[in-house]
């Protein structure tokens, strides 16, 4: 999938309107081989810079291909929250709308409450795993799906510290 053009966003936005255009991400394709280096293990120091300029920003949350744990060659279409960067690779935490409290997932996973917000169509409610850190190649994301607001992100950012023990 090719990057779409200023002329691609600008008939986007005659068809949907500026903002579904501005959402449109630069990349998005899912993966066609097996390049992850593995969930990233090391302290994030979360930074909240979100910007809906069609790049992935920290503070968004983005759909993207996030791998499956026992086999990252096989994944998922999912969304998830950038919270920083590694290097070449973003930062980022996924987005369920399945209620871990009524269904547990393994054990070890930790999930906390996020709410409703604009990055679920059907306006479900969302938790987000905050021992689980993924690395993101930025050439994977679909499409930029909310700026989550300042206090959620902080709690978030204070449930990663704690859930990580740092």
């Amino acid at each position: 999938m090719t990057p779409p053009t200023r002329l691609g966003r600008l008939l986007a936005a005659v068809r949907h309107g500026p903002e579904r255009a501005r959402r449109t991400v630069r990349g998005g394709r899912r993966p066609d081989r097996v390049d992850y280096p593995g969930d990233f293990t090391g302290v994030v120091r979360p930074e909240y810079s979100p910007d809906l300029d069609g790049d992935a920003d920290p503070g968004e949350i983005v759909w993207t291909w996030v791998p499956y744990e026992e086999d990252a060659r096989r994944g998922k279409d999912r969304p998830v929250l950038v919270v920083g960067r590694d290097g070449r690779w973003l930062l980022g935490l996924m987005l369920s709308t399945r209620d871990h409290d009524a269904q547990p997932g393994r054990n070890g996973e930790t999930w906390v409450d996020l709410g409703i917000g604009e990055w679920d169509s059907r306006r479900r409610s969302s938790e987000i795993r905050v021992d689980r850190i993924i690395r993101i190649d930025a050439l994977t994301v679909r499409r930029e799906g909310a700026i989550l607001d300042r206090q959620r992100f902080d709690l978030v950012a204070d449930s990663l510290a704690t859930a990580r023990g740092w």
